[in-house]
Parts: structure tokens; C-alpha cells; sequence
């Protein structure tokens, strides 16, 4: 193999082909550093900085944009999720991305099976546009929420459920694709007389199945010969395919070829029966190689679905204290094996999984194995989240004399027969090199994944890891495997193919890519002619960790400091899926990359090397794509790496408004805090100059608010003054009773919506607690975070501690209302003060108004109710939704919790008049369509100021806070008491 080297770009090159893109296509054309930072990394180990980045508008753009690119006669890459391990997704080239507009599901036909997609398709989208005739598509990688159909084709991918219906290259009948050179045409399987008639019609089509062909000719008995003859073997490209007895299928031969060969338009996939009733049979094995031996046990039973892993991930889980909930389901054992059982009716889903498990269970799998049937579909996707996310949430090492579990040989696959002795092996490898790993994979497949403590930031470490890469490689051969069984080859393993081909075969492959590709300008130095595994590293000997004083602390298990923290992102990408959960709400809306958790990451991660991204804190690439961050929190809990994107934000613009004037909105929404005390002494002048339309327009422009926004009005009275007159305590009570609870009450609540303080006030006290408010005005400072107004935020915050600190030693729990101001007290609490024993006490006793009641021991009354609940982001987020849930059974409402994701207010976001378009359309794609539809007689519960507002203004509907609810249930009881109380009154007076 020739080794790559890298395309050397002139400055006015680039500006020609800047210019020539921008002539050739209606779509984006970015230039710019931020996105040539954004499109450096993808989720493997590399780094390559593009030429540029180009968002085609649809298919007719993208082959524009390459024909551009041809008449410059530079590389080009298309690219999907940037989900790839492997360093498919990086290169000096021309960067397309095809995610965000070349998405479409063309069509589904049932009746044959198939479907046409774009490249940019997500897999999920594809199978859900599946489903809906009862068929799927059956490779599913871990990342199938984001993966898109065209990085599928292109590295060949598979995925648990590979067992039930191959690879991507056994479920490709057909693929639209254009060459470098501009030729365009359909390719799939091709009979000996469809084949003699193309090469005489001549042409470019005609010269490359004709050289095809004759490749086929030359080399067929050694591709007969050398090919693995296992159903992962992803390694190479797929020459196999052009023999006369798989059909010359030239579409399959370009599945795999990583976008070094043709760029795929569209592509026409196979659908298969998707069993609607699905069980998981859960075993425990003493040891991952006894596992692998079961192989054999497994197949017997036909499962959809056969995934193991080891104790590593479980025991990293467990000392990071993540997945707890998770990991209970799992039987004892120190490696587990889940098995998927489909049917189209529950009871044959569950008899299958029933006989499996009465086999094992018997003893006849071997000796020792545990196991359950899990029917519960919550349960079964806590489990399936354990495989899918478990190695990237410890993919960052606790103990700081160990390097980071990397990606650096990752999917290497065998005869599923041979798996058990193979992994006995490579463990012995491994702890020859004193490295350490976690394993999992596909066992029904042989496929096995490996993170491992390679060091790649020394050049000893280097140098170690080279030689692992080699031994691991031969030994793979050894057991007749492939060096990639999922992920394909990309830089990491293609240096190697050497090792797992002859020479015949890699000449073959070089000859392959040159019929497609002869000027070598698609994804050049991938696969063959490729990159040396231990070039363009992105953290390698040359990285260096940027030490920065923060005012937050950035402490975890993993390690301190900002870097650390930015360092959390590996580029998995769970950020950019497009349903479930809370993360990146503007991602979702725009489906730009620098909008995404790990597009954020990713500029921080550039800004702190300093060399595409060049301004430090100063830097208007960060701004700009923190600037719509909605600071959700959600990333903190549905990132596995728990990237907490709000924190770091927050802390950029502490120090970007060091040398950069404040927004106006600064004044106004993140200062609330400090002016609404003042402003509810006179509410009806304040209301007065909200509400009335010159007024309002005139004060909307001063404080930024977007024109079509209504500004909440103030309460008549503050909940202060409405405690004051009823005689609530303030500060400690005398006796200092076990029911003493401090009710915290937020700016909103006080000043704006008095009415659920006192609902809450009113529960609490209903319910056996003495409540107490603090002795003065306290504030959390939660709006002042927005725009990195850290310090005035720290010194409320120690004024609260210092405030509280008699009741806080005292065990007095805080309750509160307002889920954003709560979180608060949960997360920066502990960065601003980090040090301070009182105020990791404060957070320990801080709970959230529906957590705390519905662990009080009080038999509730049943309200007869119809309950829609949207969770408040935060809440999601810091605190969970179990403690909502809890209550409203304890009310014995019938309850639906909304999976809408984020509201897209968030605080002050969707008032700034900059953010109102993007702050809607967040809210259009989930929200506001669902609680449209919500009956007229059902209550709208959520706790969130925020989200109470974009539901009022966007959909006519008025919320409760759960407080509320609760105060609905006890009202209700109490009139049926008095009602009753007055009939019995009634009765005695007639008797007597």
C-alpha cells in the first residue's frame, strides 16, 4: 500500500473554489472557521481540518457541489451523522453535509419490501417510516437515533440486530451514485447480458463495468480464496459481490467503500418483517468467556437479537454512580448476554423466550448461569441503554494514572463459534501490553467491541500501541476474522488490511478504488492507499491540555478543569437525535451541527488548542453557537459522557462580557431578580406600561423582548405580602419542630404568580408541616447564569448559605417550586461554593416541591382528573420525573407524561427577541401540537414559569403547577367533608 499524504490547498485556491461553490449550488456554502472546527472530528480518534463545509439543498445540489469541486480538482467527502469510529468522516477536503437537508424517505412499498431513502436519512426515521406497514430495516447500530442511511452503505454497518437480517450490504438492493468525474446512474445486480449490453453502450458507465469486469476475471479464485467466510467480515471492500454467483452486484460492491469510491444519491433498501411483540431473556455468566462458549446455546433458539458484555462497563457505571436503576435489572454474574425474542402476539414472543430461558436455567447452557424473562418494555429499554451507552459513559478514566479507555481497535470480529477461545486470547494480549478493557458486542455475530487504555499522547505510548494493533490484527487472522466486523476500516484499521489480505487482494482493492476514483479526490487515505493508524490523532503526542483558572470548578471523577471537562465529549453524537429525551432542543429545530451538544464540544475542545479558532474567550465562533443554547440541562442527563454544555456556557460568558458590552436583555431578564422586588412595589405602573400596546412596544424594544411576546404581569400582591397578612413565620420556629420545612419561594412565584406559592403553602401545611420562609428576601441568581454573570450569582448564593445555615444544620429541608431556580442548588450551587461544607448540606436538603410531598407519609385523597404533564427540563434533568409521577398515583389521576421534549422558552431564551423564531419552532416540533390536542376538561400540569408561559402564549391553554393539583385534591375532600358534615347537621336538626 502507498502511503496517504495529505492535499496541500493555496490560499487563493480556496477562495476560487469558495467562489465556485457559491456560483454552483442553492445550498450553504461555509468557508468560515467555526465550521471547519465543527467537521475537524467526527467519534474516532482523528482530526483533519476540511477545506470547508458545503449544506446541499438536495440531491441535484450535491452532485452541484461536487462538480464544483472536480472543476478545482479538490477532495471531497460526503458526510451523515459523523457517527464513525474509524476516522471515515474526516479529511482535508470538501465536507458535505447531507444530514440536514438530503433526508428524505422517497418512498416505502410494502408490497416489495423496499424503500428509497437519501443519504441523509436518519436510520430511525427510515424505520419508523417502516413500522407503520409493519417492517423495518434491520441494521441498527448503537447510534441508529442519529446514523444516517448514507454513512450506513458506506461503512457497511450492522448493529444488534444483524443476526435476524445481515448487514447493510445484504439489505442494499440498489444505489443512485455519482463518480468524481460526474458520471450518474443506478447500480445493483447485473446479468451477463445487462452486463455485455452496458460496456457496448460505452461511456463512463460502460468504461467502469467493463474494467470491473475484468478485475472480477483476474482476481476471482483469490477472492474466493481469501475472503473470511464469516458474517461480520466489513474489512476491505466488498470484491465478493462482483462474482458471477453473488449476481455482479455493483451496489453491494460500493456498500462499504466508505465514500472512496462514488458518492451514493439515493438508495433503495430492503424492508423486513418487524415482529411487533418483542421480549428479552437476561442471562448471567461467571465470566464473558463462558458467555462467548454459549454462542452455539444461543442459536438454538433463534433470537433477533444476541448482545454480551463484561463486568468493565457494569463496575465503571457503578463507580461513577451512574445507571444504578439500570444495572438492578441485571441477574448476578460478572457478564451478561440479553437475548431479543420477536413474535406478532405477546404470547409466543414470551414462550420463546421461556423455553430458552427453562434450557439454561436446567443447566444444559452450562453450569451456573442465572437469568429472567423481562416482558416490561420500560425494563427492556433500561437494559438495551446499559449496552448502547454503557462504554461511553465510561469512556474517560477515574484514576488519573491510567489513560482514557479509547476506541483504538474497536469491532474486530470472528466465527461466533470460535468467539470464547478468541477472547481468551486477546485478553492475554491486552494484559501483555498492561492495558486494561471492557468488552461487548454482538456475540451472535462474533463482533466485539473493545475500549482500552491505550496511551497515544506519549511516543512511547505510541510506539506500544502499534505493536498491540499489529499482534491484535494477526491474531484475529489467526482465528480467521475480520479486523473490522462493524465500523469498517477507515484510518484505524486499513494500514493492517495487509495482515488479513495477500498482496493479490490489496492490489485488487487499489485497482477497485482507481476504476471509481482515478484521480484519488473521493475521501482520499481511507481504506487503501490509506493514513498509518497513529497519524492525524486528534489527542496524540502533540496535544496539550490547556490548565485555565474558571470561576465555576469543574470536578468530577474523571478529572478537574475545564479542559477535562470539554475532553467529557467523544463525539457519539447522542445529541443529535431527533426524538426522546430533552438534549439540544436547537439542534433538533435547525439540525446544524454547531447547535448540537457535541458541535459546542467540539469549538471549546478547537478554541482551547488555539489553532483553527483563534480568540480565546474572545472567540465570536463559541458565542455564536452557545448564544442558542438554551441551557436546558438536558445534556447533563442524556449525554452518556454527561457533557454539560450549561455550565460551560454560563462560563464562556463570564469571561466573553469581560471585553464585549452586556445585551440589554441582561439588564432586563437576567437581573429580574434584582429590579422585580422594587418594580412589585408599584405593579399596577408596571403593568400598565407592559400591557398597553405604545407602551408595551416601546418597553419590549428597551428590554429586548421579541415584539410578539406578552410580558407577564405582576401579581397584585408579592406571596410575601399574602404570607405576611395570614402570619407565616419567618426564619426559625421556636421549637424547631421534625415538621419544619423552609419553603423556598422564587422571584417568579413570588412576584408573578403568587397563587401557587400558596397552593404550595396551603399543602404543605394540610399535610403536617409547619412552613417557614427565610427571614429576608433570598434569590438563587438562576437568570444571571444566561449571561455569565457568575459573581453576582456566587455572592446571592452565599448569601443564602449563610442565611440558611442555622436550619441547614439543623436538618430543615428546603422545598421548592420552580424547577430551573431548585436546579440551581443541585448543579451550581456546588461549582460556585465547592469547598463550603454548609452548602453541600443546602443541597442535600433541597427537593423539589413534588419529590418532597410525595414522600411525606400522608394518605392522599383520589381526584377524579384527567392529567397531561410536561416536564420542566431542569426537572428531567437534576431531579427526574419519578417523584411527579409518584404523586399524581397518589392522587389517582389518570396521568400522561408528554415526551416533548424541551418548551423552548427556557427562561429568558424565548423572550430575546433574537431567539423567538427558533424558541417557536422548537416549541412547534413538540409542545404546542400535543397540548393542543389535550381535552378541554383535562388539567395541563407543569412546574415551570417558563414553560406555563410558552404554553399560555402558544397554544391558549393555562397550566398548572402541581401544587395546585395537589391543592384541588385536598380542597375537593374538605367541601365532601363539609358537604357531609352539613347533612349530618341537617339530619340531627330534623330528628330533634
Amino acid at each position: 500500500m502507498k502511503a496517504a499524504t495529505p492535499f496541500q490547498a493555496s490560499k487563493s485556491l480556496l477562495q476560487e473554489l469558495e467562489a465556485e461553490l457559491r456560483r454552483s449550488i442553492r445550498g450553504e456554502v461555509r468557508f468560515d472557521s467555526s465550521s471547519k472546527a465543527l467537521y475537524a472530528s467526527d467519534a474516532s480518534n482523528y482530526r483533519q481540518i476540511p477545506l470547508g463545509v458545503v449544506v446541499p439543498a438536495d440531491v441535484n445540489d450535491l452532485v452541484a457541489a461536487l462538480g464544483a469541486c472536480r472543476r478545482k480538482d479538490v477532495p471531497f467527502l460526503t458526510r451523515g451523522g459523523g457517527t464513525s469510529q474509524n476516522g471515515q468522516c474526516v479529511n482535508v477536503a470538501v465536507v458535505a453535509d447531507a444530514s440536514k437537508c438530503v433526508n428524505r424517505v422517497v418512498s416505502v412499498d410494502p408490497e416489495s419490501r423496499t424503500a428509497i431513502v437519501e443519504p441523509g436519512v436518519v436510520c430511525d426515521t427510515l424505520r419508523d417510516a417502516a413500522e407503520k406497514h409493519g417492517l423495518t430495516f434491520a441494521p441498527d447500530p448503537a447510534t441508529h437515533s442519529r446514523c444516517t442511511l448514507g454513512g450506513m452503505i458506506a461503512n457497511n454497518s450492522c448493529g444488534a440486530h444483524s443476526v435476524m437480517a445481515g448487514k447493510t450490504v445484504e439489505n442494499v438492493e440498489a444505489l443512485e451514485i455519482v463518480t468524481y468525474d460526474g458520471a450518474r446512474f443506478w447500480v445493483g445486480p447485473t446479468t451477463d447480458a445487462e452486463l455485455v449490453d452496458i460496456i457496448a453502450q460505452g461511456g463512463r458507465r460502460g468504461e467502469i463495468y467493463r474494467k470491473l469486469r475484468d478485475l472480477r476475471d483476474r482476481y476471482a479464485d483469490h477472492i474466493r480464496d481469501e475472503f473470511p467466510q464469516i458474517r461480520r467480515r466489513v474489512s476491505g471492500f466488498n470484491l465478493d459481490q462482483l462474482l458471477p454467483e453473488n449476481g455482479f452486484n455493483v451496489a453491494r460492491a460500493l456498500v462499504g467503500t466508505e465514500g472512496t469510491c462514488a458518492v451514493t444519491l439515493q438508495a433503495k433498501v430492503r424492508l423486513v418483517h418487524s415482529p411487533s411483540c418483542r421480549v428479552l431473556l437476561v442471562l448471567g455468566f461467571c465470566d464473558i468467556y463462558t458467555a462467548a462458549d454459549a454462542v452455539p446455546h444461543f442459536n438454538r433458539f433463534s433470537p433477533i437479537a444476541i448482545e454480551g458484555l463484561d463486568r468493565g462497563i457494569i463496575r465503571g457505571l457503578q463507580a461513577r454512580g451512574l445507571k444504578a436503576e439500570e444495572i438492578a435489572l441485571l441477574p448476578a454474574g460478572d457478564a451478561w448476554v440479553v437475548l431479543e425474542f420477536g413474535a406478532d402476539t405477546v404470547a409466543d414472543a414470551i414462550q420463546r423466550a421461556n423455553d430458552a430461558h427453562a434450557w439454561f436455567a436446567a443447566g444444559e447452557g452450562g453450569a451456573g448461569v442465572t437469568g429472567f424473562v423481562v416482558e416490561d418494555k420500560a425494563k427492556q429499554q433500561k437494559i438495551w441503554s446499559i449496552r448502547e451507552t454503557g462504554a461511553s459513559a465510561v469512556s474517560l478514566s477515574i484514576d488519573p494514572s491510567k489513560p482514557d479507555p479509547m476506541v483504538g481497535w474497536e469491532d474486530a470480529a470472528v466465527d461466533p463459534l470460535r468467539l470464547g477461545d478468541y477472547l481468551r486470547q486477546f485478553q492475554a494480549l491486552v494484559d501483555r501490553y498492561g492495558y486494561e478493557t471492557c468488552l461487548y458486542g454482538h456475540f451472535g455475530d462474533g463482533c466485539v467491541h473493545a475500549r482500552i487504555t491505550f496511551d497515544v499522547r506519549t511516543a512511547e505510548g505510541v510506539l506500544a500501541w502499534r505493536g498491540f494493533l499489529r499482534e491484535a490484527a494477526q491474531l484475529v487472522v489467526d482465528f480467521g476474522g475480520s479486523l473490522s466486523g462493524e465500523h469498517g476500516d477507515g484510518q484505524a484499521k486499513a494500514e493492517f488490511l495487509p495482515i488479513m489480505y495477500g498482496p493479490e487482494i490489496i492490489q485488487a482493492m487499489e485497482a477497485f478504488k482507481a476504476i471509481w476514483d482515478p484521480a484519488n479526490r473521493l475521501n482520499p487515505g481511507k481504506v487503501v492507499n490509506a493514513y498509518r493508524a497513529d497519524e492525524n490523532l486528534r489527542m496524540g503526542p502533540s496535544y496539550k491540555p490547556v490548565k485555565l483558572t474558571t470561576r465555576l470548578t469543574f470536578a468530577s471523577p474523571e478529572g478537574d478543569g475545564m479542559q477535562r471537562a470539554v475532553e467529557r465529549c467523544i463525539g457519539m453524537g447522542k445529541c443529535r437525535s431527533l426524538e426522546g429525551g430533552t438534549m439540544c432542543p436547537s439542534f433538533r429545530a435547525t439540525r446544524e451541527e454547531k447547535y448540537s451538544t457535541r458541535g459546542r464540544a467540539h469549538l471549546f475542545w478547537e478554541m482551547l488548542q488555539g489553532e483553527v479558532i483563534t480568540n480565546g474567550w474572545n472567540s465570536h465562533e463559541v458565542k455564536e453557537a452557545l448564544d442558542a443554547c438554551l441551557a436546558c440541562k438536558g445534556c447533563k442527563s442524556d449525554c452518556p459522557t454527561h457533557t454539560d454544555m450549561a455550565s460551560y456556557k454560563a462560563e464562556f460568558f463570564s469571561h466573553y462580557y469581560e471585553s464585549h458590552r452586556l445585551p440589554r436583555q441582561a439588564m432586563f431578564m437576567g437581573r429580574i431578580g434584582q429590579w422585580a422586588p422594587v418594580a412589585s412595589r408599584f405593579p399596577w405602573l408596571v403593568n400598565f406600561l407592559v400591557s398597553t400596546p405604545p407602551l408595551a412596544r416601546l418597553s419590549k424594544w428597551f428590554a429586548g423582548v421579541a415584539p410578539r411576546r406578552n410580558l407577564p404581569v405582576f401579581a397584585p400582591r408579592t406571596f410575601r405580602a399574602l404570607a405576611n397578612r395570614r402570619g407565616l413565620r419567618n426564619g426559625q420556629a421556636a421549637s424547631k419542630p421534625a415538621n419544619k420545612v423552609i419553603l423556598w419561594v422564587d422571584t417568579f412565584n413570588d412576584h408573578f404568580s403568587p397563587e401557587i406559592a400558596t397552593a404550595a403553602l396551603d399543602v404543605l401545611t394540610r399535610i403536617g408541616y409547619q412552613v417557614v420562609l427565610p427571614r429576608k428576601r433570598l434569590c438563587c441568581g438562576r437568570p444571571l447564569y444566561d449571561y455569565g454573570l457568575l459573581d453576582e450569582a456566587k455572592a446571592l448564593l452565599r448569601s443564602a448559605v449563610d442565611e440558611l445555615a442555622d436550619d441547614v444544620r439543623a436538618g430543615v429541608p428546603v422545598v421548592g417550586l420552580e424547577p430551573g431556580c431548585l436546579s440551581v442548588f443541585k448543579d451550581e450551587l456546588l461549582k460556585q461554593l465547592p469547598d463550603d461544607v454548609m452548602a453541600r448540606k443546602l443541597s442535600e436538603q433541597t427537593f423539589l416541591f413534588p419529590d418532597f410531598v410525595a414522600s411525606a407519609d400522608f394518605d392522599w385523597p383520589q381526584l377524579d382528573a384527567e392529567v397531561v404533564v410536561h416536564g420542566h427540563c431542569h426537572q428531567k434533568s437534576l431531579f427526574g420525573m419519578k417523584g411527579e409521577t409518584m404523586l399524581l398515583d397518589k392522587l389517582g389521576v389518570t396521568w400522561k407524561l408528554l415526551d416533548a421534549g424541551c418548551c423552548g422558552m427556557a427562561g429568558s431564551f424565548g423572550f430575546d427577541a433574537g431567539h423567538y423564531d427558533l424558541s417557536m419552532k422548537i416549541a412547534e416540533d413538540g409542545l404546542l401540537p400535543l397540548v393542543r390536542k389535550v381535552p378541554s376538561n383535562a388539567f395541563i400540569v407543569t412546574n415551570g414559569f417558563s414553560c406555563r408561559e410558552q404554553i399560555e402564549q402558544g397554544a391558549g391553554k393555562t397550566p398548572l403547577h402541581i401544587a395546585q393539583l395537589a391543592l384541588k385534591a385536598l380542597e375537593n375532600v374538605s367541601s365532601i367533608q363539609s358537604a357531609a358534615r352539613s347533612r349530618v347537621t341537617g339530619d340531627l336538626t330534623s330528628v330533634s
